[in-house]
C-alpha cells in the first residue's frame, strides 16, 4: 500500500502543469531579452522599407464625382410611360449593374477618346517610384524596343484607366461614387466628371436605340394580334347563337340558380350542425355527475348560450355566493354546524333547479335541430333538380369557355402590344434616364490620397513588430543548444554541477604575472596577511600537502628536477591565480559535489571527464578541477587519458617523452613519468604519443591498464582522468573498469541538445555513473537573459559582497 501511494505521488508530481500568467509574462520578457537585437533589426528594417516607399512613391490625387440613380416619376409624358410597366422602384441589383457598367471598357474608351488621354504624357506616364523605375529598366534590357502600335497604346491607356478608376455604391442607397486617381488634381477631377457625363449619354443613347427597334417590331406584331382577336370574337358570337346560350350579367341563368341554391344549402347545413352541436353539449352536461358542483359550474361556463339564460345566470350566481359562505362558515364553525348544513341543502336545491332549466333548454335545441334538417333536405332537392337541367348544356359551355378564353387572350395581348407601342413611340421623342450628377469633382481641393504616410508607417510598425516577434520565436525554437542549467537538467537528466564562465586569455596572462593569491588571506579591515603554510599531515584521505617550497611527503615519489609543471599561462591555472573569481567558485562547487558523492565510499576515487564533441573544454575542466582538489590537500593525480588527441599533455608537458602508454606496455614505471606542480603538489601523468595510435580503446580496456589504476588508487586520494569525447571515438566506453564516476562537459551555446542525447544513449556506462554535468565557457551576462527564473543568480553584485570578482 505504501509503494502504491508513493507511485501515485510521483505520477502526480511528474504531470505537466499549465504555466501561470506570471510565468507566461516572464517567458515572453525573457524571449524579448534574448532576441531583442534581431527584433529591433527586423522592426527597423520594416520601418526603413516603409520610409523608402513613402519618399519614392509618386503623389497621387483623387477626384470624386457623385452620381444618383433617381427613381422618382417624371411629369407629363414620362408619367404615362411609367404607369404602363415601369412603376416599380429601382432595386439593389439594378444599382449594382450600373456600377459594373461604369467600370466597363465602353465608358472608359469614350472618356479616353473625348479627353484624348492617349496623347497625354501625364496620363500615359507610369508615375512610378525608384523601385518601379529600376524594375522597368531591368525588364527593358531583356526585351526588344519597338514603337507601340495604336492598339497597344489604347490597351495601355485602358489598363491605366482601370487602375485609377474606383466605382462604389454608398451604403444601400442609390448614390454611386466615382473616383479617379491621377498625378494631378485637375486631371483627376476632369476624368471623374467625364465618366459621369459619358455614362448618362450612353444610357440615353442605349434607351433610344432600344425604343426604336422595339417600335418597329411592335408595329408589325400589333397587326397580326388585331386580326387574331377579331376572328376569335366572331367565333364566340356564332357559337352562342347556334346553341341558344343566353348571358345574364355575364353569367348563364342556370349558373346563377346553382349559385343561389348552393348558398342556401350551405347555410342550412351550417345551421343544422350548430343546432346539433348545442344539443350534444347540453346533453353531455346533463349526463355528467349532477352532485359534483365543480363539474356543473365548469360545464356551464363553456356554454355561452346557457350563460345568457337569465334564470341559469341568477341561479349560478346564487350558487357561487352560497358556496363562498359555506366555505367560510365551515372554516369558522365546522362542517357539521347547522348553518353550514342548511347552506349545503340550499346549494343542492339550486343545482337541481339549474339541471331542470338545462333540460328545458335541451328540448328547445331538439326543436331547432329538426327545423334545420328540414331546410337542408329542401335545399338539397332543389340543387339536384337544377344540376339535372344544367347538365344538358354542359358540353356546349365547355366549348364556349375555350372560345371565349381564346378571344380574351387575343384581345388582351393586342391591347398590351398597343400600349407598349405607344410607350416606345413616346420614348423615342422624349428619351429619359434615371441617373443624374449631384456632385461634380472639384480640382481646387487638397485631395491627396497616396501615399498615406501616417498609415503606412503605422502599418510598418505594427507589421514589423509582429514579424519581429515571429522571427524571435522561430530563432528561439531553432536554438537547440544548452544555455541554462535548467536545460542541462531537463535534457541530460542529471544535475548541473557548475556553470564555468569563459576566461579570456588576457585575464589568464594578467593573473599569471602576479603573485599567487592562494598564499594570502583576509584579516582585519580587509588587509591581506601572509598565510603561513600549515604543518604537513600525511597518511589517509584528506592529507594536507605542503604548499610551494615544501618537500613532498614520503608517500610521493621523489620528483625529478626536470619533471616540474609550468602552468602559469594555462587557463586551468586561473583557479589558483584568481581564487575569488566566479571561475574558481564553480570548481569548488564541482569539488563539493565530488566529495559528497565519495562520502562513505573509499573506492570511488577515479573521476572521468568527457564531453560529447571536441573543443568543449573538457581538458581545461580536468586541469582546473585537479588543481582545486590538490590545493585542498588531497593527493591528486591528473591523467591525460585522451590517447587519440592528448591536448592536455601538449599544453602542460610538451617536452614529455614517456607517458601513460609506456607505463601500460611496461617500458617505464609510473613514478618515473609523473610530473609535479611545485605550487599545489598536483601530480600529472602525461600521454606521450609519437605517432597516431589506432587501438586506444583496447589499451584502455586492457588488464595492464586496470592493474595500473589499482596501484594509483593506493597512492592517491583522487584521480582525475581526462578522456576523449564521446561522439568521435569509442574510448570512453572502454573505461568502465577504470572510472568510478563521470562528469560531462557541455559547451555553453555550442553543444547541440540532440547530439548530447544521442551520445549518452549510445554510452550507457557514462549515463549510469554520471556524477553531473558542467556548463563550460558561459557568457554570464548573456546567460542571465536566458534563465527566466534564475537570472538574478548570475548577477555580479551578489558575488561582489563576498569578495568575488570577474
Amino acid at each position: 500500500m505504501l509503494q502504491t501511494k508513493i507511485t501515485s505521488r510521483e505520477i502526480e508530481s511528474t504531470a505537466p502543469e499549465a504555466p501561470s500568467l506570471e510565468q507566461t509574462i516572464s517567458s515572453a520578457l525573457a524571449l524579448v531579452s534574448r532576441q531583442y537585437p534581431v527584433m529591433i533589426f527586423t522592426l527597423l528594417l520594416c520601418i526603413c522599407l516603409a520610409g523608402v516607399y513613402v519618399f519614392t512613391a509618386p503623389k497621387r490625387y483623387t477626384g470624386t464625382a457623385i452620381l444618383m440613380i433617381d427613381s422618382r416619376k417624371m411629369q407629363g409624358l414620362q408619367t404615362q410611360a411609367q404607369t404602363t410597366g415601369t412603376d416599380n422602384p429601382i432595386d439593389s441589383a439594378m444599382v449594382d449593374s450600373q456600377v459594373e457598367l461604369l467600370k466597363s471598357e465602353a465608358i472608359a474608351s469614350k472618356v479616353i477618346k473625348d479627353l484624348k488621354l492617349v496623347e497625354s504624357s501625364e496620363f500615359m506616364s507610369d508615375g512610378a517610384g525608384v523601385l518601379s523605375t529600376i524594375s522597368n529598366t531591368i525588364s527593358g534590357l531583356f526585351s526588344e524596343s519597338k514603337p507601340p502600335t495604336q492598339e497597344q497604346l489604347l490597351r495601355g491607356a485602358l489598363a491605366r484607366f482601370a487602375n485609377g478608376l474606383s466605382i462604389k455604391r454608398v451604403g444601400v442607397s442609390y448614390v454611386i461614387e466615382i473616383s479617379f486617381q491621377a498625378l494631378s488634381q485637375e486631371q483627376a477631377a476632369q476624368i471623374a466628371n467625364a465618366v459621369a457625363d459619358d455614362y448618362i449619354v450612353d444610357s440615353l443613347e442605349s434607351k433610344y436605340q432600344a425604343s426604336r427597334r422595339a417600335a418597329v417590331w411592335l408595329q408589325d406584331r400589333l397587326k397580326e394580334l388585331r386580326s387574331q382577336a377579331s376572328t376569335a370574337e366572331r367565333t364566340v358570337a356564332d357559337f352562342k347563337a347556334k346553341n341558344n346560350i343566353i348571358d345574364a350579367g355575364g353569367r348563364l341563368l342556370t349558373e346563377q340558380q346553382l349559385a343561389e341554391i348552393n348558398t342556401s344549402l350551405t347555410t342550412a347545413r351550417s345551421q343544422r350542425a350548430e343546432a346539433q352541436a348545442k344539443l350534444e353539449r347540453i346533453t353531455a352536461i346533463l349526463n355528467a355527475d349532477n352532485e359534483d358542483s365543480k363539474v356543473i359550474l365548469n360545464d356551464l361556463a363553456t356554454v355561452s348560450e346557457t350563460m345568457a339564460n337569465p334564470v341559469i345566470t341568477k341561479l349560478r350566481q346564487t350558487y357561487l355566493e352560497y358556496a363562498a359562505k359555506q366555505a367560510d362558515w365551515s372554516n369558522r364553525y365546522g362542517s357539521t354546524h347547522l348553518a353550514v348544513v342548511n347552506l349545503r341543502n340550499q346549494m343542492r336545491e339550486i343545482r337541481r333547479s339549474i339541471i331542470d332549466e338545462l333540460r328545458r333548454t335541451a328540448e328547445v335545441y331538439k326543436s331547432d335541430l329538426e327545423i334545420a334538417k328540414s331546410r337542408e333536405e329542401s335545399s338539397q332537392k332543389s340543387l339536384n333538380d337544377t344540376i339535372a337541367v344544367s347538365n344538358n348544356t354542359g358540353q356546349a359551355q365547355i366549348v364556349l369557355r375555350d372560345l371565349e378564353s381564346n378571344a380574351q387572350s387575343a384581345r388582351a395581348l393586342s391591347d398590351n402590344f398597343l400600349q407598349l407601342y405607344m410607350v416606345s413611340v413616346q420614348q423615342q421623342s422624349f428619351p429619359i434616364t434615371e441617373a443624374r450628377v449631384i456632385t461634380q469633382a472639384a480640382s481646387n481641393l487638397p485631395n491627396k490620397t497616396s501615399p498615406k504616410t501616417t498609415l503606412i508607417l503605422l502599418a510598418a510598425f505594427v507589421g514589423g513588430s509582429i514579424l519581429a516577434g515571429v522571427v524571435a520565436v522561430l530563432l528561439d525554437m531553432m536554438d537547440r543548444v544548452f544555455r541554462t542549467a535548467s536545460q542541462v537538467e531537463q535534457f541530460v537528466h542529471t544535475s548541473c554541477l557548475a556553470s564555468i564562465p569563459v576566461i579570456e586569455q588576457g585575464a589568464v596572462n594578467a593573473t599569471s604575472t602576479q603573485p599567487s593569491k592562494a598564499a594570502w588571506r583576509f584579516g582585519k579591515r580587509g588587509k591581506p596577511k601572509p598565510q603561513q603554510a600549515p604543518p604537513p599531515r600525511y597518511g589517509g584521505r584528506g592529507t594536507t600537502l605542503p604548499l610551494q617550497g615544501a618537500e613532498p611527503g614520503p608517500s610521493h615519489p621523489q620528483p625529478h628536477r626536470e619533471r616540474l609543471l609550468s602552468t602559469e599561462e594555462s587557463v586551468g591555472r586561473y583557479v589558483i591565480n584568481a581564487p575569488f573569481s566566479r571561475f574558481a567558485e564553480g570548481f569548488r562547487s564541482i569539488k563539493l559535489a565530488s566529495d559528497l558523492a565519495n562520502y562513505g565510499s573509499a573506492s570511488n576515487k577515479v573521476l572521468g571527464i568527457t564531453s560529447a564533441l571536441p573543443n568543449e573544454g573538457k581538458s581545461t575542466i580536468s586541469e582546473a578541477l585537479a588543481q582545486t582538489l590538490a590545493q585542498s590537500g588531497c593527493r591528486t593525480l591528473l591523467i591525460d587519458g585522451d590517447i587519440r588527441n592528448p591536448s592536455l599533455t601538449a599544453r602542460l608537458t610538451p617536452a614529455a617523452q614517456l607517458g601513460l602508454i609506456h607505463v601500460v606496455v611496461g617500458q617505464a614505471d609510473w613514478k618515473d613519468v609523473v610530473w609535479i606542480d611545485p605550487q599545489t603538489n598536483l601530480h600529472f601523468l602525461p600521454c606521450a604519443v609519437t605517432s597516431r595510435f589506432s587501438n586506444s580503446s583496447d589499451l584502455l580496456a586492457s588488464q595492464q591498464m586496470e592493474h595500473l589504476f589499482q596501484q594509483l588508487r593506493q597512492h592517491y586520494d583522487r584521480i582525475v582522468l581526462d578522456l576523449s569525447p564521446l561522439a568521435p571515438v569509442v574510448d570512453v566506453r572502454a573505461t568502465g573498469g577504470l572510472a568510478n564516476s563521470y562528469i560531462l562537459v557541455i559547451e555553453w551555446a555550442k553543444s547541440k541538445v540532440d547530439i548530447v542525447e544521442r551520445v549518452l544513449s549510445e554510452t550507457p556506462i557514462v549515463r549510469e555513473r554520471m556524477l553531473g554535468a558542467v556548463l563550460n565557457k558561459v557568457n554570464v551576462s548573456v546567460m542571465s537573459r536566458y534563465d527566466t527564473y534564475g537570472g538574478a543568480y548570475y548577477r555580479n553584485r551578489y558575488y561582489k559582497r563576498y569578495g568575488y570578482v570577474d
